[in-house]
């Protein structure tokens, strides 16, 4: 019987293989659920989100907006979904009245929201719907004949550039869900870190992907990926066939991105292994581009706040950690994070760590230690960000990861720079920046060119981001919205200790 069992799974096994790689996907017929959500965008310090009923006349507006380019239906007896919470929230002074093209994702994303809701029976996401003894039986039954169960709903794909709203608009959407279905939100660095943390646990499996995939589906079907980028060769290696299985477990993605899906991992190594899921994503996903020229982050009242220009400002560093730890006392510390691994701290108290650059960026660590360092600390302290070009280009690219953690996180940021957030990325170009540059002349050196100029396409792509992230980082807002949360975890963690002690 155990032979028998083994050949229907190697059969199956490859039945999968050969339809992802050769025929597509075929069609089916036809840190939490956060009550305190508050917007990058928001001028008030705190807006809490809850189901809002609106009139019919507020969709005028959107309806104006969009009639060229989008068509959407709002449903009159369903008052509720993104588009009128962010009417409710423009009324009531917390946002900033939208442009028309966040009017327009907004439109695609209530349209997915009444889909979601009419067929949320047919896409299982109520996850108390489905009794365990079901459960037990579909995956008996699927162990024997492969089955795909697609959703009925595609999901949605947004990309602009940055500052437009992307991340605003998904937890608008997201924090409109109901709380009974299987569904998560996360960025996509961390969701990765997820998936290679569950393969590595299931290590020696036939197909680790598939039960990885099993995994998520059970515990999420509704995906809510911020920030999707490739930049890792062994991401882009495994998402196809990943995504393959979770789509085929009828999974629903809704993703932001700065970039649009034929652009995703482009110039990458073996990105030809790459493409059909860019395919696959295309054909699950309806994508929506924010056309936007507005960078909403730079619009705050950017301030000086804890970053400091200048060299030599180790001492002005140490003096403002000191503020920040108060009466602690700061001691080296290490941090855990995935599979074991632990990060040194060298400094550390009162919830801040304090690193030298190089001692985070010029070493081999990624968007796992960075999160696992922010677990533990809420503010870091960075001395002597340099001047990015040619000769530190991979101490960038971490650079740029560790930015987009802390703003994941909502993390301070306190450091001292050579330059301005705009100087530090200047001399990164891509290569259509380049062939826009001045030809080489008699007073530049081709020595000269190569140390302080870095043609690299997907850094230069996301120096945009980095420095719309730490421009909106060092605001009043953003510094504010940071001490607020603060505050709340202390609240929480004074009532837990409380509550142990009375126990």
């Amino acid at each position: 019987m155990r032979t028998v069992i083994q050949s229907v799974r190697q059969f199956r096994s490859a039945f999968r293989y050969r339809r992802n790689t050769y025929d597509g996907f075929s069609k089916g017929p036809d840190y939490w659920c956060n009550k305190n959500f508050r917007s990058a965008y928001s001028l008030s310090r705190k807006a809490d989100v809850c189901e809002c009923r609106q009139p019919p006349h507020m969709i005028s507006r959107v309806m104006f907006a969009n009639a060229a380019n989008v068509t959407h239906r709002v449903s009159e007896l369903n008052q509720s979904g993104p588009l009128v919470e962010y009417e409710r929230r423009i009324n009531a002074g917390e946002l900033l009245d939208g442009d028309t093209s966040q009017l327009g994702s907004l439109a695609e994303l209530q349209r997915l929201y009444d889909e979601l809701v009419e067929k949320a029976n047919a896409c299982r996401l109520d996850r108390y719907a489905t009794s365990e003894k079901a459960g037990r039986s579909r995956w008996l039954w699927s162990r024997f004949i492969p089955q795909a169960s697609y959703a009925p709903v595609k999901g949605l794909y947004l990309y602009g550039g940055v500052g437009t709203g992307k991340t605003m608009l998904m937890d608008l959407f997201f924090d409109q869900l109901p709380c009974n279905w299987r569904k998560k939100r996360i960025h996509f660095h961390d969701f990765m870190l997820d998936v290679h943390s569950r393969l590595q646990k299931h290590k020696g499996v036939a197909d680790p992907l598939e039960v990885v995939a099993g995994e998520i589906s059970d515990e999420s079907l509704l995906l809510c990926l911020d920030e999707f980028m490739v930049t890792d060769v062994a991401d882009a290696l495994i998402l196809n066939r990943l995504f393959g299985h979770l789509f085929s477990e009828g999974a629903i993605l809704v993703s932001t991105s700065n970039r649009a899906p034929d652009k995703l991992y482009e110039g990458g190594l073996q990105r030809d292994l790459f493409l059909p899921f860019i395919a696959t994503l295309k054909e699950r996903c309806a994508v929506h581009e924010i056309g936007s020229a507005v960078d909403y982050r730079k619009m705050t009242s950017a301030q000086q706040g804890f970053y400091f220009v200048g060299k030599n400002l180790s001492i002005l560093l140490e003096q403002k950690f000191q503020e920040l730890v108060g009466e602690c006392k700061a001691v080296q510390q290490e941090v855990e994070v995935i599979m074991g691994r632990k990060l040194l701290i060298p400094l550390g108290a009162n919830g801040c760590a304090c690193f030298h650059f190089e001692e985070l960026c010029d070493r081999p660590l990624g968007a796992a230690d960075y999160f696992g360092l922010f677990k533990k600390f809420h503010t870091l302290a960075l001395e002597g960000v340099p001047i990015f070009g040619l000769h530190n280009r991979t101490a960038a690219y971490r650079f740029v990861t560790l930015v987009d953690v802390m703003y994941e996180n909502k993390a301070r940021l306190l450091c001292t720079a050579e330059g301005t957030p705009f100087e530090l990325f200047e001399r990164i170009v891509t290569v259509s920046d380049a062939q826009q540059m001045a030809p080489r002349t008699s007073s530049r050196s081709r020595k000269s060119d190569d140390s302080n100029i870095c043609v690299d396409n997907e850094l230069g792509f996301a120096k945009d981001r980095t420095i719309s992230r730490l421009t909106e980082m060092n605001s009043r807002e953003y510094l504010e919205q940071h001490a607020a949360i603060l505050a709340e975890k202390l609240v929480v963690q004074e009532n837990d200790n409380e509550n142990v002690l009375q126990a």
